[in-house]
């Protein structure tokens, strides 16, 4: 059974897509596990989606690090998968 928190979460991301006109195919948190290997995808979390600004929580400095170094591959991965137009991420420990 889904806990309400995680009901309440998944109603607003679907609004916020609604809102923003974009399909599920554009949901950048289905395209981030696309665009990750399985290792990374365990040590990320979709945090926002905001005027071109993808935000991106990671569990330690370590991984903080390597993502920043695969930032621009994972920008361009992104943006010839949809239509979203990232212009930046933003990783931060969280």
């Amino acid at each position: 059974m889904e806990a309400i928190k995680d009901t309440i979460i998944n109603v607003i991301k679907e609004l916020s897509l609604k809102k923003h006109g974009l399909s599920e195919n554009d949901n950048p948190e289905v395209l981030l596990k696309k665009a990750l290997t399985k290792k990374e995808l365990r040590h990320i979390k979709f945090h926002y989606f905001r005027k071109g600004m993808l935000g991106i929580k990671v569990d330690s400095s370590v991984w903080l690090y390597s993502m920043n170094l695969k930032k621009e591959k994972l920008i361009s991965k992104l943006n010839s998968a949809s239509t979203l137009g990232v212009k930046d991420i933003r990783f931060v420990l969280g």
